[in-house]
């Protein structure tokens, strides 16, 4: 299958303060936007964030082995030396960063992974798998 880049659109509380988030601390760049919205760049990926105030969602959390992960993120997939150099840069940050997770480890998929919280609350995970074929294994 041909890879192709995604584009999720989310609310936003702040404009600003999501820009700022997303191309200071993680490094995005930005693309087209206005005081309403704007489009990120993440990995070659488009998210676009629209200011639309407060949101909530019922169902926070699940269980995923012995972890209790964020129901609503998104992410990134990233070769490992970005992983590393990243999520060093933003654990030395003031930033709600959780500690890095090995997911399925010694089995099909397993993965690093670690998420940050963005200034509207959606948690953003970025993974690096051990064997990147096996992304989409069964």
């Amino acid at each position: 299958m041909k890879k192709a880049q995604f584009h999720l659109a989310l609310p936003c509380e702040d404009i600003q303060d999501t820009i700022d988030f997303y191309t200071y601390k993680l490094g995005a760049r930005l693309g087209r936007n206005t005081d309403t919205w704007a489009d990120i760049d993440l990995y070659g990926n488009q998210i676009t964030f629209t200011k639309a105030g407060d949101f909530n969602f019922d169902f926070k959390n699940y269980r995923l082995g012995e972890q209790i992960l964020p129901s609503f993120h998104f992410g990134v997939i990233i070769d490992v030396e970005v992983w590393g150099k990243l999520y060093s840069r933003l654990f030395s940050m003031d930033l709600e960063v959780t500690t890095e997770t090995t997911f399925f480890e010694n089995k099909v998929g397993e993965h690093l992974s670690f998420f940050v919280k963005d200034p509207n609350g959606y948690m953003v995970e970025f993974k690096s798998f051990k064997n990147p074929n096996e992304i989409f294994t069964v």
